[in-house]
């Protein structure tokens, strides 16, 4: 084999495990549940929320 096959290789087998890695992660990122926000007045301290009530 000539050096430029190996090499040819060894990337294609790493596309591979990473494509593979960012199934994996979306997946797991996924079966977490649904995205819910945090709620406004955990965000915004007690002090300053007057200014921001307009």
């Amino acid at each position: 084999m000539t050096r430029s096959k190996i090499v040819a290789i060894i990337t294609g087998a790493i596309a591979l495990l990473l494509s593979v890695g960012y199934l994996l992660l979306v997946q797991l990122l996924d079966f977490r549940g649904e995205m819910v926000p945090a709620p406004v007045d955990l965000l915004i301290p007690p002090l300053l929320l007057p200014f921001f009530s307009l």
